[in-house]
């Protein structure tokens, strides 16, 4: 895998224009840097950094911002589709979220029903994702290299074949530890690749409804 594997199969968006897009819309439904954080299950400080192109965020992170904007995580993003039930390791694509170092490979297929969604990830040495807590459930199993995980404060060292499972309700992040790239098997329940989003419908004058969990801390005023 090149790093051109990976850029082959991301939208045209560049990094500035990525986070651009999320400010105005956020401004379009009049909401807070806060409200979207809360609504996201993310920090205000990480949302923050998403518009003002400091950083981008991970899959399942885009895919709670776009939602409470309203928007559909296949305006920034083109994934592969799963068509098949069956997936060959040399044929399937690679592909990041902007300039992430995240690489995914996508397994699990879309037929009317279905519920898991999964990918391949593969983490740099490193790489530590934001904290974040949303609906469902995941399960990670390393495949090659290692991961920590932390759930609620409370910390997971995994090795090759140690897997863990958890409500994805409880705020978690996860980093590469090891000194060399790391492969893991994710699975979710989160609608991570946009499958179902053709069949919801988004108001953009509405207020997103807060997530069960949430990482950032009140303040006082409005972050604009």
């Amino acid at each position: 895998m090149d790093s051109q594997s990976a850029e082959d199969g991301v939208r045209g968006l560049d990094h500035d224009a990525f986070g651009e897009r999320l400010r105005t819309r956020r401004r379009e439904l009049g909401l807070t840097l806060k409200e979207v954080a809360d609504g996201a299950g993310l920090s205000v400080g990480f949302i923050s950094q998403i518009e003002r192109g400091i950083t981008t965020p991970s899959l399942s992170s885009l895919v709670n911002v776009s939602r409470v904007l309203g928007l559909q995580v296949t305006e920034f993003l083109s994934q592969p589709r799963g068509l098949a039930p069956t997936t060959r390791h040399d044929q399937r694509p690679h592909y990041a979220v902007g300039s992430n170092s995240l690489v995914y490979e996508r397994l699990s297929a879309s037929f009317p029903g279905n519920v898991l969604n999964t990918v391949i990830i593969h983490e740099p040495p490193g790489y530590r994702s934001e904290p974040i807590a949303h609906d469902g459930e995941e399960i990670f199993y390393v495949l090659e290299g290692g991961i920590t995980v932390e759930v609620e404060g409370e910390i997971h060292v995994l090795g090759v074949g140690d897997s863990l499972h958890f409500p994805s309700t409880k705020v978690h992040s996860s980093w590469n530890h090891m000194s060399s790239p790391s492969t893991i098997l994710h699975t979710c329940t989160m609608d991570v690749f946009g499958d179902g989003e053709a069949d919801s419908l988004f108001h953009s004058d509405l207020a997103p409804a807060p997530k069960p969990k949430t990482i950032s801390k009140a303040k006082k005023g409005k972050s604009s």
